[in-house]
């Protein structure tokens, strides 16, 4: 059983930066590979990027704004979202699997540990 909470969002200005935070209870993320993914209104959830002890994946669509780091003396792993456009506005979810992957664990989406969320808004 993994449980996982979401920190970091807020409101940020286009261009802007912003760190997220999933912070893992009940278990060590040493075992798991940690996703981070988003959903804005009207549109269906993605997976951005994860990660395991070994291999990192993200997605097109942030790659080279977006890098995933792990802290294993906090158990979290953090995204860290630069050059930050109105587009990546969304609530943002972490989630915990044992994937054969991580880019399939970000592509299928279907992780069985699953944050609360937290909001990000870029707007001026």
């Amino acid at each position: 059983q993994v449980r996982l909470v979401e920190s970091g969002g807020g409101l940020v200005q286009p261009g802007g930066s912003l760190k997220l935070s999933c912070a893992a209870t009940e278990a060590t993320i040493v075992h798991y590979s940690i996703g981070w993914f988003r959903q804005a209104p009207g549109k269906e959830r993605e997976g951005i990027a994860c990660n395991s002890p070994g291999s990192t994946y993200v997605a097109d669509s942030v790659r080279g704004r977006f890098t995933i780091s792990r802290d294993y003396t906090k158990n979290t792993v953090d995204l860290h979202m630069m050059r930050l456009e109105p587009d990546d506005t969304a609530v943002y979810y972490c989630a915990a699997d044992r994937p054969p992957t991580v880019q399939s664990m970000c592509e299928d989406g279907q992780a069985p540990y699953w944050g609360q969320g937290t909001q990000v808004t870029v707007s001026s």
